[in-house]
């Protein structure tokens, strides 16, 4: 508004809404961002198809004859990566399998684009008695919930620009962020850039700008590489979803993997109510329930969990996560959860963690546990994730060896094969 235009907010189907805009204000073109996934590009055909049902009449020297040039178009525009489509040094059906190739390649071949300047002028909009109005959380039959505990996370361009300059020049924090990107508690750990990043309220490629400046003005190094590093992966999961389609969402994910899952219901809710008798398990389930955020160690050490411990269909985590993040978005979450749960397009990414190692390196004065469960802050720090009786009982054994109240795993097995994974945090 402040440019001279406005918002038109009209409630229904985009394929009904847009060609009826189109019709009325004789649009030559609809202009949207270009998905990758199955439900959007359902969407994308069903709108245009709806715009060829619209006849526009010809501008005055124009034949009357119906041609193409009669109906408006859809364009799309690509976006929501830092590396653009067109840029890669492949194609997206021969996407590397092996992010590391990926990385190195792009690194190596492409350029970053650089981010586009808002027009300072965009009026005058068209003349609409009721332009509508961005409807309320009640409107839209939910209710807000005060959020007392976590990251209290607001929507829109205003705030994540906010956050970037806080995070980036305001506290400094990128020059350290490599070093406490592995934490879990509190606002400052992690970028916590995603959910803007999910909505399209955030480029990665003006936070790509951000870190280029901060490394000329202030310093480079291992930390300003790593937020790179993790966008990378994003633009990775984002391609990936465009070679391989909706195996994404199947049960043997992109390699067609057959393994029996369990689709226990008891189990699950255990889980995803954060009732394991796990107090890591726990405290991340309950964040995730409260704020819509989870970090991203948490969400790697959940994930394993579920499939690793419990034994527990992959598809039915991704989908609680799809239904509670804030910063869902398809490419990413379910990206994530196919490698994961083992099932993802390198094998080499099918990894175990360690609830014992994971709390002792993470979580080691219990602190994060004891803030989401208030039940276990009368314990002493280093009982309160190995809290024996003195907690729930826990719902299955760990595949490798059980937690002993030291948090020892009483399995020798456990000790070697329970190594941890590598981060894919996609600037949480």
């Amino acid at each position: 508004m402040n440019r001279g235009l406005n918002l038109l907010v009209q409630h229904g189907k985009p394929e009904e809404i847009l060609p009826s805009l189109a019709k009325t204000f004789e649009a030559h073109t609809v202009y949207a961002h270009k998905e990758t996934c199955s439900e959007e590009l359902n969407v994308e055909r069903l709108v245009r198809n709806g715009l060829r049902q619209v006849v526009l009449l010809p501008s005055p020297g124009q034949s009357t004859s119906l041609s193409s040039s009669n109906h408006p178009k859809l364009q799309l525009i690509w976006g929501s990566t830092m590396y653009h489509i067109e840029d890669l040094p492949f194609s997206t059906s021969s996407l590397p399998d092996v992010y590391t190739q990926f990385r190195k390649s792009v690194e190596s071949k492409c350029t970053i684009r650089i981010c586009i300047r808002t027009p300072t002028s965009l009026g005058p909009p068209p003349n609409i008695e009721d332009w509508g109005s961005v409807p309320s959380i009640n409107q839209l039959g939910l209710h807000e919930e005060k959020v007392s505990r976590g990251m209290r996370f607001i929507g829109g361009e205003a705030a994540a620009l906010s956050r970037v300059n806080e995070y980036f020049w305001k506290k400094d924090l990128l020059k350290v962020y490599k070093a406490t990107r592995n934490g879990m508690l509190g606002p400052d750990y992690s970028t916590k850039f995603s959910p803007w990043l999910a909505s399209g309220s955030l480029s990665p490629r003006f936070i790509y700008q951000e870190v280029k400046r901060y490394e000329k003005e202030r310093q480079a190094n291992d930390s300003t590489y790593w937020v790179l590093f993790e966008l990378i992966w994003r633009d990775y999961f984002r391609f990936l979803s465009v070679k391989y389609g909706n195996s994404l969402f199947h049960q043997g994910g992109p390699r067609k993997v057959e393994a029996r899952w369990s689709q226990d219901q008891t189990m699950f809710e255990a889980w995803r109510d954060g009732c394991t008798g796990y107090p890591l398990i726990d405290a991340n389930m309950k964040e995730l329930s409260a704020t819509g955020f989870m970090s991203n160690r948490g969400r790697q050490i959940v994930c394993s969990f579920l499939v690793r411990d419990m034994g527990i269909d992959w598809r039915m985590g991704a989908e609680w996560f799809e239904t509670c993040l804030l910063d869902y978005d398809p490419c990413s979450n379910y990206g994530n959860w196919t490698y994961g749960a083992g099932v993802g397009n390198d094998p080499r990414e099918d990894r175990y963690f360690s609830i014992p190692k994971q709390a002792k390196t993470y979580d080691p004065e219990g602190e994060y546990v004891a803030f989401w469960l208030p039940e276990l802050q009368a314990l002493p720090n280093d009982k309160r994730n190995f809290p024996g009786k003195s907690y729930i009982k826990q719902i299955v054994p760990l595949k490798f060896g059980n937690i002993t109240s030291s948090g020892d795993n009483d399995s020798a097995s456990a000790r070697r094969t329970a190594f941890r994974g590598k981060q894919r945090g996609h600037m949480r």
